[in-house]
C-alpha cells in the first residue's frame, strides 16, 4: 500500500464541473493534495476499479435520450500523474446508471440503472475494455412511498467477498435482490437459496456493505434513515435479519435521507452518511451477533454527503459534500471508531464519489 494513493473524485457535471478529478492523498497526515481534472466525462457519478489492471470505470448518470442515455466508460490510469485516458464506453440499456462494480476476476462490470430500475452486465476483455451488455435484468415492483417508490429503482450493486454473489439494493421495491454470478456466460442468475431480502415498507434500500470476515452485511435505507443488518451465508448467499437501527439522533426532527455506508477495514465499526442532518453516523459492530450500537454522529463539514470513503490505511474518512462543493477529512480513532474533524478540506464541484487507487 502506498503512503500517497491517488484519490479519484466522481462528480455531477451540471454546475460547472467537467468530469473525473484526481488528487494525491497522504495517508500519514490525512492531507489531500491539489485537485486536478483527470478526464472529461458527463456525470461520472460512481467509480470502480479493475481488480488487477490500472483501469477505472465510471457510470455516466444520464437519463434515457440525453446524450445517448446511460453509459459506462473505461479509462486507463497513468499511475504517476493520475491522468485518465479514455478507452471505450458502452450503453447500460437503461436510464440514470448510478452505481457499478467489477468482479474480482475481471470478468464482469455490473451497473444499476436507477430511473429505469434495471441491472446491466458487461463483460470485460483482456485489456480492461468493456464489451456490450450480455444481459439486462428489468426489475418489477413498487412499495408504499407514492413519490419515490412508484416503480423499481436499482440503486447499487455490491459483490460479496467470495466473488460469488451480486447484491442489488432496489429502493423502489424495498428489496435487496440476490444474484449468483455466471462469469463465464456474462449472466446474473436468481440465487436458488434466496432471491431477495426484504426491508420494511418505505425504507428504500440504497447501498450495501460487507464485513471483512464475511459474516455480516448492512443495507442503508435512504427514505426512512435506517440501517438493516443481516447475517450473510457464504455457502448459499442468503441473508438473515439481525438488526435494524436509526441513523439519526433521537431529537432530530428535520428532513434527512441516507446515502452511503462503509465498514471499517478492522471490521469493528460501521459508518453511514446522512444528507440533511449532514453527518456520519458511527456504530460499533458486535463481532458475534452483527448487532449495531450507536456511537454518535460527526458533522461532514458541509452539506449533502452523498458519498464518503475510508482511506486504505483505515485512519481517515473523507466526506464528499455534494451541495457545498467540498471534500472534508475526518480522523478515525482506531480504538473507539470515533471521528474528529481535521479542519482540512478541498474544493471540487459537486463531488459524489471517492475511490482510492494505489
Amino acid at each position: 500500500m502506498s503512503n500517497s494513493p491517488l484519490l479519484y473524485i466522481g462528480t455531477y457535471t451540471r454546475r460547472g464541473g467537467k468530469g473525473i478529478y484526481v488528487a494525491r492523498f497522504d495517508t500519514e497526515t490525512g492531507h489531500i493534495g491539489e485537485v486536478t481534472l483527470a478526464a472529461e466525462a458527463s456525470n461520472p457519478s460512481f467509480l470502480a476499479l479493475h481488480p488487477s489492471q490500472p483501469i477505472l470505470y465510471a457510470a455516466n448518470e444520464m437519463e434515457a435520450g440525453a446524450q445517448g442515455g446511460g453509459q459506462v466508460s473505461a479509462f486507463a490510469i497513468d499511475t504517476n500523474s493520475g491522468a485518465l485516458t479514455f478507452r471505450n464506453q458502452q450503453p447500460t440499456q437503461g436510464s440514470a446508471p448510478c452505481h457499478l462494480a467489477a468482479d474480482a476476476t475481471a470478468s464482469l462490470v455490473i451497473s444499476t440503472n436507477y430511473s429505469s430500475g434495471s441491472v446491466a452486465v458487461m463483460p470485460i476483455d483482456s485489456t480492461g475494455q468493456l464489451k456490450p451488455s450480455s444481459q439486462v435484468i428489468q426489475h418489477e415492483g413498487s412499495s408504499v412511498n407514492v413519490r419515490r417508490q412508484q416503480g423499481p429503482h436499482a440503486h447499487s450493486v455490491t459483490i460479496d467477498p467470495t466473488n460469488t454473489y451480486a447484491y442489488v439494493c432496489d429502493l423502489g421495491m424495498d428489496k435487496v435482490m440476490i444474484y449468483r454470478m455466471d462469469r463465464e456466460n456474462g449472466k446474473l442468475l436468481p440465487n436458488e437459496a434466496q432471491n431477495w431480502a426484504r426491508v420494511p415498507a418505505g425504507s428504500g434500500p440504497r447501498h450495501f456493505a460487507f464485513t471483512p470476515d464475511q459474516r455480516f452485511a448492512y443495507a442503508i435505507n435512504e427514505l426512512d434513515s435506517t440501517i438493516n443488518g443481516f447475517a450473510f451465508s457464504a455457502e448459499d448467499g442468503s441473508l438473515k435479519d439481525v438488526c435494524r437501527i436509526s441513523t439519526l439522533p433521537d431529537d432530530f426532527d428535520g428532513s434527512s435521507h441516507c446515502a452511503d455506508i462503509h465498514v471499517h477495514p478492522s471490521g469493528r465499526f460501521l459508518y453511514g452518511s446522512n444528507r440533511g442532518h449532514d453527518s456520519i453516523a458511527i456504530y460499533a459492530i458486535n463481532e458475534k451477533s452483527g448487532e449495531l450500537t450507536s456511537l454518535g454522529f460527526e458533522s461532514t463539514q458541509g452539506k449533502t454527503p452523498r458519498n464518503f470513503g475510508i482511506d486504505p490505511s483505515g485512519r481517515w474518512l473523507l466526506a464528499a459534500n455534494q451541495d457545498t462543493d467540498n471534500i472534508a477529512v475526518l480522523a478515525i480513532d482506531q480504538k473507539t471508531g470515533g471521528l474528529t474533524a481535521t479542519g482540512h478540506s478541498v474544493t471540487a464541484s459537486m463531488p459524489v464519489c471517492l475511490t482510492f487507487f494505489g
